[in-house]
């Protein structure tokens, strides 16, 4: 065995891991960007497609909510639950009115679009999650999830998002330890100059994403909201319990509906009483153009009204109303929640490309693209150097690498790859595999 001091111990075995997790990783990290990429670049294309649903040029005074959804009852046959109504407040937009289909997936509801103002049906489709996407844009969103694999699918956007941090920490210090002391002009060196910039140009969204996409993660996810719950850090919730306690905050309120089925209600209201808690809601302050409006699930909770712009300044108020007396029993202030609910809910919306329009946008598809060409890139350093190398020395596998830590620095390896695999379970599963097969390399040198 090569013996080596513990600098160049540790320069090894980061660059071991740091070669792995490019090999292996690399590729769904590449996959997440650039799905991400186009979902976040489709917005105004999709508000293209489904013009003629989304808007309408009928000028006048809007209709009461009553026969907007009176229409859509029409429509629907008055066989589907009505799971929430988005009015069209604003000139020009149409009222989407959505149902619970039992023949729809999980966070997917059926929306009749409805001209406010002529009463005319502008579309019938299916929207998905609390951003209420439409079909072109949600299979974008699946292909970004889970690869269109279903709940299966959804390990590879956990493991891109466990590991990108990893990888882009790891690249800096891989670069402290490894930078020539003087500038060296080769093309391995030039095309490794690059990959540094962009890693250093990319580190903070690096890490704002794969923290925010833990969020979203099956298995790291959860253990995500045990620990906000534990520091309260959950996003306050509206208490609809007309008597007793109130329910418990939901931990997944930031991204609502992405993989959450709400209950289906137990009664069909008075349309009627769609007008009058709306008017009790803007008088209660809820004044922003993006609202949407849900009954009780069962007839001793109260409606909510919640808006839903999540542009900037964010407006996410939200109250619950009495539809016996159409007064306000309880309400959330966006103003009022906890820091870090705060930031939780700016770093989703950041993530999903809405808080800040069109710059947020931008930005995010300069991020991704970039994202792509570093992983490309250090797929061409690898290459480049690969055909020189024609043996595998004990230094260079994970394994020895670690070996030649000082027994003190192997525990610390030992304990913090541990913890991080108790967080993120599939990150955890993940590195063993990296390790058996580091162990499978060393047994041929």
């Amino acid at each position: 065995m090569t013996t080596c001091t513990p600098r160049a111990a540790w320069g090894n075995l980061l660059r071991r891991l740091h070669f792995y997790i490019g090999l292996f990783v690399g590729p769904f990290i590449f996959i997440a960007a650039l799905s991400g990429t186009l979902y976040v670049a489709t917005p105004q294309l999709e508000n293209a497609l489904y013009h003629h649903a989304l808007f309408s040029e009928t000028g006048g005074t809007a209709r009461p909510l009553a026969e907007q959804i009176a229409v859509a009852e029409k429509v629907t046959g008055g066989e589907l639950r009505l799971q929430a109504i988005r009015p069209g407040l604003t000139t020009g937009e149409t009222t989407r009115v959505m149902y619970i289909d039992p023949a729809l997936n999980a966070s997917e509801n059926r929306a009749i679009f409805i001209d406010p103002v002529s009463l005319e049906v502008r579309g019938d489709m299916t929207v998905y999650g609390t951003s209420g996407i439409l079909p072109l844009r949600q299979k974008i969103d699946y292909l970004h999830r889970s690869l269109l694999l279903g709940e299966a699918g959804r390990l590879y956007s956990e493991l891109a998002a466990s590991w990108m941090w990893i990888a882009a920490l790891g690249g800096i210090a891989l670069w402290f330890y490894t930078r020539p002391k003087r500038r060296i002009n080769n093309r391995f060196q030039n095309r490794r100059r690059l990959h540094v910039s962009l890693g250093w140009s990319l580190l903070l969204g690096m890490l704002l994403f794969s923290a925010t996409g833990l969020t979203w993660s099956q298995w790291a996810g959860g253990n995500v909201d045990k620990l906000r719950a534990e520091m309260n850090w959950l996003t306050p919730q509206v208490n609809t319990q007309l008597h007793g306690p109130a329910e418990k905050a939901d931990p997944h309120a930031e991204h609502q509906g992405h993989h959450m089925t709400m209950p289906m209600p137990e009664m069909k209201p008075d349309l009627a009483l769609y007008d009058g808690v709306l008017q009790a809601a803007n008088a209660a302050g809820i004044d922003a153009t993006k609202l949407e409006i849900r009954p009780a699930k069962r007839a001793s909770q109260a409606w909510t009204v919640t808006e839903i712009d999540r542009g900037w300044p964010t407006q996410v108020d939200a109250v619950a109303v009495d539809p016996a007396t159409l007064t306000v029993v309880d309400r959330t202030r966006f103003a009022d929640y906890p820091l870090m609910a705060k930031l939780t809910r700016w770093g989703v919306d950041f993530h999903m490309g809405v808080l800040f329009g069109l710059p947020n946008q931008l930005v995010l598809i300069a991020f991704g693209l970039a994202l792509c060409v570093m992983i490309v890139w250090g797929y061409r350093m690898w290459w480049m150097r690969r055909p020189r190398q024609t043996a595998t020395e004990p230094a260079q596998t994970l394994c020895q690498s670690w070996l030649a830590l000082p027994v003190g620095r192997r525990a610390v390896c030992v304990v913090v790859s541990v913890l991080l695999g108790l967080a993120m379970p599939v990150m955890g599963c993940s590195l063993l595999l990296l390790v058996i097969a580091d162990v499978l390399v060393l047994k041929r040198v």
